[in-house]
């Protein structure tokens, strides 16, 4: 039985089907679920070897990212759900596992959508895949087509 359960939540249509997914588990096995919305660095490339910060795109982003993470903790409260949930900055993956290792989380539940081609999943990796090699505890995987 599930009593921590770790949702990594972005907003998009895999995040809110996972979200859906992570609300009946949550209510069949009465686990305190908690959610995770990560936030990349915040810095930009300007060129080969420029970066560049800008606090006002960094503000922006941190309010958008937040305003995600309350909706989704908004809705899960709402079928009467013991939910939290944190922003935090870093890469994916190691903010997730940090995460679920802190909270001694049962389970990490993430959204997935299939890639059309080898480039696109050459290029951009998989946070899904990536979380089951490093994950502290099972990964629940909620595929959307």
């Amino acid at each position: 039985m599930y009593k921590t359960i770790v949702l990594a939540y972005d907003g998009s249509q895999e995040g809110q089907r996972a979200l859906l997914d992570c609300q009946e588990i949550g209510q069949w096995s009465q686990a305190s679920l908690f959610l995770v919305a990560v936030m990349p660095q915040p810095v930009t490339s300007v060129g080969a070897e420029v970066w560049s910060y800008d606090p006002d795109a960094e503000s922006a982003e941190r309010a958008r990212v937040q305003a995600v993470l309350d909706e989704g903790i908004a809705r899960l409260r709402q079928t009467g759900l013991q939910v939290q949930g944190d922003l935090v900055v870093g890469n994916s993956v190691d903010e997730i596992v940090r995460v679920a290792k802190d909270r001694q989380a049962d389970l990490i539940v993430v959204g997935h959508k299939h890639l059309d081609s080898w480039t696109q999943r050459w290029w951009r990796g998989s946070v899904s895949k990536s979380l089951i090699e490093y994950a502290p505890c099972s990964v629940l995987v909620v595929i959307t087509s």
